[in-house]
């Protein structure tokens, strides 16, 4: 290899090294999904309940994060399997929420005491239920953007 060819492989090999120092793509997957997950949950508030608070847009991002994960991670899992994990998460995630930000905060973002089957009117039986059945598009939602991001990132 001439020393002309060397050099220019340093110099290709230096800026991509800076590229990785400035942000990997492991972290633009993972800022490109929590995103995704974000105004995805802030859509589905706005559509279920004419309105939403910016901890669910946090929420949202969060949960689609770690499922992205799991899903992409074990992807012969059957799909019931998958949704139990999903509303587990989902579930999860927005226990330790509620309890800071209804409980902690007061900011009364929601209150499921009315409801059938809750915990601190924090989470209940009944949206662990629907989160079960939202995990179904997630799994191919996740799937077809970690496919995509692979190509473009």
């Amino acid at each position: 290899m001439s020393s002309f060819s060397k050099q220019i492989l340093e110099i290709a090999n230096e800026r991509e090294r800076k590229e990785e120092l400035f942000m990997s793509r492991n972290t633009k997957e993972k800022m490109v999904v929590f995103s995704v997950g974000a105004a995805a949950y802030t859509l589905i508030e706005l559509l279920w309940r004419q309105h939403t608070h910016w901890s669910m847009t946090l929420t949202g991002g969060t949960c689609f994060t770690i499922l992205y994960q799991i899903y992409n991670r074990w992807k012969a899992m059957p799909l019931t399997k998958k949704c139990l994990i999903g509303s587990g998460v989902i579930t999860a995630v927005e226990f330790v929420v509620g309890v800071v930000v209804n409980i902690w905060q007061k900011w009364n973002v929601w209150d499921y005491s009315g409801m059938q089957f809750n915990l601190l009117g924090q989470i209940c039986l009944l949206y662990s239920s629907l989160w079960f059945f939202l995990s179904i598009p997630i799994v191919y939602i996740s799937k077809k953007l970690k496919i995509r991001l692979q190509r473009v990132l």
